[in-house]
């Protein structure tokens, strides 16, 4: 038996009594494990599962199967804060599905750390500052599984950047790119000192003030296509995808 701290990240019914959650763990990286009796009206499990809840998980790991057994789950924090607003909702749901995807690739408990500090800070901003955070904090998730962007200097031919210029930024290459290596990559795109700015500051966990609107689209997608292009399967990311048309 394994005993981690965790995080819900989704779940979903299970035949007629069970639920399978997915959990962002500590010891594990993210695993799915069958809550059986989770959807009777007396049950071990309670509000435990519910969703961005933190708690200790007790979980019996298959040896060779990826569907584990969660025997028991002990809520540490609930985050009410989450669902109370649509705009941190969503922007919650964003961040866990980028957890699900990369969560796997991590055994260490960096994920689990990045998604925590995460949601608690979404749970507790007000809703202009809620894209912000979201941003920051999956950005840090990114680079908690070794796949964070060049932004100092050119991701090809490692020539330091000029931090007052424009630079284009190029996904497949890893990141920012000087003038001459974004000759040869088609599709980089131009994005302003302001924006590589934000992104150098939310590496180094630095709050970062975002105009609404236009500004905070084009963040969120800069996000969203470097993310899927590193992804093994490069399968879309809905939520975020969802997320990325709100003018918040």
């Amino acid at each position: 038996m394994l005993l981690t701290d965790a995080l819900v990240l989704h779940a979903f019914d299970y035949r007629e009594t069970s639920r399978i959650v997915r959990l962002a763990t500590r010891e594990a990286g993210v695993v799915s494990a069958v809550a059986r009796g989770a959807r009777r009206p007396k049950n071990r499990f309670g509000s435990g599962l519910d969703l961005f809840s933190s708690g200790v998980a007790h979980l019996a790991l298959h040896p060779t199967g990826d569907l584990h057994t969660l025997h028991a789950f002990d809520v540490g924090r609930a985050r009410p804060g989450l669902g109370e607003s649509l705009v941190r909702f969503r922007a919650a749901s964003a961040l866990g599905e980028l957890g699900l995807r990369v969560g796997p690739e991590d055994p260490g408990g960096a994920v689990f750390a990045a998604l925590t500090e995460g949601f608690e800070a979404i749970a507790t901003a007000g809703d202009p500052t809620v894209c912000a955070e979201t941003l920051g904090a999956a950005w840090r998730l990114v680079a908690a599984v070794g796949v964070a962007p060049t932004l100092t200097h050119c991701a090809s031919c490692d020539g330091a950047l000029d931090p007052l210029e424009p630079a284009r930024f190029a996904p497949r290459a890893g990141g920012a790119l000087c003038r001459l290596c974004a000759a040869l990559a088609p599709g980089a795109r131009l994005i302003p000192s302001e924006a590589r700015a934000a992104l150098v500051a939310w590496a180094s966990g630095a709050a970062v003030v975002l105009e609404e609107g236009p500004v905070r689209r084009a963040h969120r997608r800069l996000l969203r296509e470097f993310v899927e292009e590193h992804l093994a399967d490069r399968a879309p990311l809905r939520a975020w995808r969802a997320w990325e048309t709100e003018d918040r």
